[in-house]
């Protein structure tokens, strides 16, 4: 951070930062266990693994390769619903499940709240900005309305404004993202402070002027106290 710069408001960005999706394991449980057919655990591990390997759980790992014929997909699958439920559902279809359903079945489950979870110290961060009234944005690159998840996890009375990929037909780090984001909150970028655990994504935000601060996407139990030097910086 500049020193003498004052933040005057704070954009976040979602999975991996705020709030981290299930594990491909509890994924595949949780779609597997109420289908019709009972799958044993030998079945249910390595459908995870092969899941995993294919980059098929949103906000999971990245796919081991991505086939070619999805390769055009999987860099804009951000850009729209449609995209992202094709380029997700497409690599998840690389695993041959025992039926085609579950393969709608396991992507609508990803975009439940229940698949999420905060990392321990997400409210106490945004409670704290929000009593100082510093006003925070949530910036992602997603295909699908994620706001049910902060209400359902009491998080959606801490965010002023949320843009979201899809909404736009534009995807980070195209800077144009973050300026939407400045805009709602009615903040030059010069005096806004990006939090993201992204380098390539939520780094775009510098090319705007923006100050830019990264955290380590890791799960919710190895990350309990990776936001709280925002408001160090806050300080500074």
């Amino acid at each position: 951070m500049i020193p003498g710069m004052t933040i005057k408001a704070v954009l976040f960005d979602f999975s991996g930062t705020l709030l981290r999706i299930e594990s491909t394991r509890s994924w595949v449980d949780a779609v597997l266990s109420g289908a019709a057919a009972p799958y044993s655990e030998e079945d249910l591990r390595r459908y995870a693994d092969l899941l995993e390997r294919a980059g098929a759980l949103p906000g999971g790992r990245d796919p081991e390769s991505v086939p070619p014929a999805l390769a055009a997909l999987w860099e804009t699958r951000d850009e729209s619903a449609e995209l992202h439920r094709a380029a997700y559902t497409g690599l998840s279809r690389q695993v041959e499940l025992p039926d085609d359903a579950l393969h709608d079945a396991l992507y609508a489950r990803h975009m439940l709240p229940g698949a999420w979870q905060p990392y321990p110290d997400t409210a106490e961060v945004l409670g704290a900005l929000r009593a100082r009234g510093i006003p925070v944005a949530v910036v992602s690159n997603i295909g699908w309305d994620l706001r049910p998840v902060f209400r359902a996890h009491g998080l959606d009375r801490f965010v002023d404004a949320y843009v979201l990929s899809y909404e736009y037909g534009v995807q980070k780090p195209d800077p144009r993202l973050f300026r939407v984001a400045c805009e709602a909150l009615g903040q030059e970028p010069a005096d806004t402070l990006m939090v993201g655990d992204s380098r390539h994504a939520d780094g775009g935000a510098a090319a705007l002027g923006c100050t830019v601060h990264f955290v380590d996407h890791l799960p919710v139990a190895g990350r309990p106290d990776g936001l709280r030097p925002v408001l160090d910086l806050l300080e500074r």
